[in-house]
């Protein structure tokens, strides 16, 4: 069957001896002659016969090398089943961006990643994986997980230049693998995961809030909802005035340093608790049927805590060479970075046993200052996270509907930044308020969108790219694949219980 011919007016593609026009896909009335090559451009169509298309096959014809190397290019860019009629089915992605790319050294983006693993979450973890879980099943989940976390990540970061362009976004290099439909679904399982982050984030704000209120004073007159609608204005205020992920650049060194202050005092007042403490429980509560829906809920906790599920567009704020600077972002997060979640997670647990709270810092007993700039810490490093995982849905925003790129700091754009983020905004601190359950939240998020984006999706896509794995390497992906859809079901059916029960017991704008 015919294929229709395309056009794309570029500056070539060096090492082929293409230059000015290339040829993206001639595609005549036979099936076998058309070849194509994927590269960032504007598409011409060109009916066949026209003066332009015997131009390309004249063009074609005389520099045959050129689509040797083309279709070698596409081949050693990872794409061993490369069909060149497949790019008629694929959408064409684009790089056009009103935010920054290219721009940032890998340490930079090293620490954006180790501030997410190390944001306020870290503070949960005590109570939302290791008491339903427990010591043995606690610790080896969080090893293992952080394990096959890094795995799926390196494979999603060699994916990154696939078919020879960047692909700066998770819907991008989707649509470019399957097509529009899973551009469209990929986009919707990071909006929900990024969405139920930054909800959960606003969560933490709150209760970092609440918990310094009630050091003072513990009148009852502060809620905890009024507190998260207080913690999800000051998060819109920082969103209007950083434009895009790379200006973080400083606010990372204080994102570093506030993390530093609320681990080093969870950890060092958990331990001066757990030493004078008596012998703790370390029972999992609950009836029989609770203990299962949360253990499997502490399950996609565990992914959860690792994964961002938005490793594209990090990755795209990267310098040359991307894959490798992105690997050593990942060692670098996963080494070093994991360090300080450990310390205070299993401290955490140690000291107060089954009775961990969702949140640290409420366990905790020391001086009343020293708790305060704790929870401070949190509530601000709290801020700058959520911005990081925004940053998607701010793209998204800024590049569609924004006027043009320009100076982000003119009227227009800032006018723009303060109606559209602190609409989205302003959902994400209503829902916050509304389900304020934030162990039931990671769990939820990690069952929805972390296991299907960042270990279903990751396998398949190296298995559809990589055509010439070895029988072993074919049956481990597809193992990925199948295990992790069934733990991202079953971990969905019990967050969604969890909800359902927490609901029951405390009601909408729970004052937790």
């Amino acid at each position: 069957m015919g294929c229709r011919s395309l056009l794309r007016v570029d500056s070539g593609l060096p090492g082929t001896g293409i230059r000015g026009i290339e040829a993206v896909g001639i595609l005549a009335t036979s099936s076998s002659s058309c070849f194509s090559h994927a590269t960032t451009s504007s598409e011409i169509p060109v009916d066949e016969g026209g003066e332009e298309t015997s131009l390309l096959v004249a063009r074609r014809d005389r520099e045959e090398p050129g689509k040797e190397a083309m279709t070698a290019a596409a081949a050693g860019a990872g794409e061993e089943d490369w069909d060149p009629c497949d790019y008629e089915m694929r959408i064409d992605v684009s790089d056009d961006t009103a935010h920054q790319i290219s721009t940032d050294p890998w340490y930079q983006v090293a620490f954006v990643l180790t501030t997410g693993i190390n944001s306020a979450y870290v503070l949960g973890y005590s109570g939302s994986i290791m008491v339903p879980l427990g010591w043995i099943a606690g610790t080896t989940g969080l090893i293992l997980a952080a394990a096959i976390s890094l795995y799926a990540n390196v494979l999603l970061a060699r994916l990154h230049e696939v078919g020879g362009k960047r692909h700066i976004r998770y819907r991008d290099l989707a649509g470019h693998i399957y097509g529009r439909k899973m551009y469209s679904l990929t986009w919707a399982l990071q909006y929900v995961n990024l969405f139920m982050i930054n909800t959960g984030y606003i969560i933490l704000a709150g209760q970092a809030l609440k918990a310094t209120y009630v050091l003072y004073r513990d009148d009852d007159i502060l809620k905890l909802p009024y507190c998260i609608t207080i913690a999800g204005f000051v998060c819109a205020l920082f969103a209007f005035s950083t434009p895009h992920l790379s200006a973080l650049r400083v606010w990372l060194g204080f994102s570093t340093f506030f993390s530093l202050i609320y681990i080093i005092v969870a950890f060092m007042l958990s331990l001066s608790d757990g030493i004078n403490s008596p012998p703790r429980d370390y029972t999992s509560p609950g009836s029989h049927t609770n203990k299962i829906f949360s253990s499997i809920g502490a399950a996609a906790s565990l992914v959860f805590a690792y994964n961002t599920g938005m490793l594209p567009e990090i990755q795209a704020t990267i310098k040359q060479p991307v894959v490798r600077n992105m690997e050593k972002a990942l060692w670098f997060q996963f080494i070093i970075g994991g360090l300080p979640l450990y310390a205070v997670t299993f401290t955490g647990y140690w000291a107060y046993g089954s009775s961990s709270s969702t949140y640290l810092l409420s366990s905790v007993h020391g001086p009343i200052w020293v708790k305060s700039v704790a929870n401070a810490a949190a509530f601000l490093q709290t801020v700058i996270a959520l911005h990081i995982f925004a940053s998607p849905m701010y793209e998204y925003l800024d590049t569609k509907f924004a006027r043009g790129k320009g100076n982000p700091f003119s009227f227009y754009n800032v006018s723009f930044r303060v109606v559209v983020r602190g609409g989205y905004l302003t959902i994400n601190t209503f829902v916050a308020a509304l389900l304020p359950f934030l162990g039931d939240f990671m769990s939820l998020t990690g069952a929805l969108s972390t296991f299907p984006l960042t270990f279903v999706l990751a396998n398949h896509m190296y298995l559809k790219v990589k055509d010439k794995l070895s029988l072993p390497q074919k049956s481990w992906h597809w193992l990925n694949i199948v295990g992790f859809s069934a733990m991202s079901l079953a971990a969905a059916i019990a967050a969604l219980w969890l909800i359902a029960n927490d609901s029951k017991t405390y009601h909408f704008f729970a004052d937790l």
